[in-house]
């Protein structure tokens, strides 16, 4: 799909497919998740201590849908217990990669946002 200054092609027919990849990666936690796998591997539990305030049920079911959608490869070590890593494929480094700069935007403004809303908020 070719994108065009013109028309914003995720508002536009033939979007659909274009945003269930946005919807993908624009739920709550799949970005956290992405970024602290940027890092390198992760067991399950590092992965939790990494993102703050995420339950066991929604990491495991963020790790499953990333997976699944080739973003993340989930191995599994054949030991007693079996030991499992999570790493970032190719396609979730290019994720990574490209959210960057909207993570960088959001500490850069966030001063600006906690400014508007108490402006915001304080009006009648």
């Amino acid at each position: 799909m070719q994108v065009s200054d013109e028309v914003d092609p995720i508002c536009g027919p033939g979007a659909e497919r274009a945003r269930e990849v946005l919807d993908l990666v624009s739920d709550k936690w799949s970005l956290y998740v992405v970024a602290a796998l940027g890092h390198g591997p992760l067991r399950f539990n590092e992965a939790r201590r990494v993102v703050s305030g995420i339950s066991q049920r929604m990491l495991t079911v963020t790790l499953r849908r990333l997976a699944r959608d080739g973003l993340v490869r989930r191995t599994v070590v054949p030991t007693v217990p079996p030991q499992v890593t999570y790493t970032l494929t190719e396609t979730g480094h290019t994720l990574r990669r490209a959210v960057r700069p909207l993570i960088e935007w959001a500490f850069a403004t966030v001063d600006d946002i906690d400014a508007a809303r108490t402006t915001y908020d304080s009006q009648p």
